[in-house]
């Protein structure tokens, strides 16, 4: 007897077609698993909202803190342009305004020491650069623990569908696809939801952290930039 006609001898006489749709699976589907299923949609829909925002802002951080750099460099009188727009919201204007704040405290002392104020200014403005970085990057580790947990706890609502499946054929001591099929079905769908989560988040964090990372550069040149100014201030004073 062939391995088909097995499986249709073992079947009850009145089993109907099964139907695996994704509905009928979550439905039918033991509570841990569908608790299971819930929180890894909640996770992709949290990931593709974050993904979405946070390449939003960086991209607009970038685009402002390109368009600032570039109309500093071109303007003529360094004071005038920080007080009109010194206070924008934007990382480069942080970064120099940071820069300027010290530069004048520093300056403002009865004994100056040149190598001191360097030190303080580059501190100083390496700090806001931190400061900034950090304040972009805010949520972009929720991706990274997305995409590693999310597997992990689809793989737990798989097993947790196996265990089901042998357990309803311990019950109706039967191994026929229609004792057997619900429980794997829902536990392979599961791991479906996990990977569904996980995968864009993988993606997203490495291509928006080269985001970041870039910004970064972008921010520390830019600082270097003013520090080298106020430096040749330093020795022409």
């Amino acid at each position: 007897m062939t391995l088909p006609l097995i499986f249709a001898a073992a079947a009850p006489a009145s089993a109907g077609p099964i139907t695996l749709s994704p509905v009928t699976l979550f439905m039918e589907a033991d509570i841990v698993v569908k608790i299971v299923m819930i929180g890894l949609l909640l996770a992709s829909i949290w990931t593709w909202g974050i993904i979405v925002s946070f390449t939003a802002r960086l991209g607009k951080a970038r685009k402002g803190c390109e368009e600032f750099e570039s109309a500093f460099w071109q303007a003529k009188d360094m004071d005038v342009f920080v007080k009109e727009r010194g206070r924008e919201d934007l990382p480069s204007a942080q970064i120099l305004s940071a820069g300027i704040a010290e530069w004048r405290r520093s300056t403002a002392l009865r004994n100056m020491d040149s190598v001191g104020t360097r030190d303080r200014i580059g501190t100083a403005m390496g700090s806001a650069v931190a400061g900034a970085i950090d304040k972009i990057s805010d949520r972009l580790n929720i991706l990274a623990t997305i995409g590693s947990v999310a597997p992990f706890v689809g793989l737990f609502g798989t097993v947790w569908g196996i265990m089901r499946s042998f357990t309803a054929i311990a019950g109706e001591q039967n191994t026929s696809l229609a004792v057997v099929a619900p429980g794997i079905a829902e536990a392979l769908f599961a791991t479906a939801i996990g990977l569904f989560a996980a995968i864009p988040a993988v993606i997203a964090y490495n291509r928006l952290s080269h985001g970041v990372n870039r910004l970064e550069a972008r921010l520390q040149r830019f600082a270097d930039g003013v520090y080298t100014t106020f430096s040749r201030e330093l020795e022409v004073g």
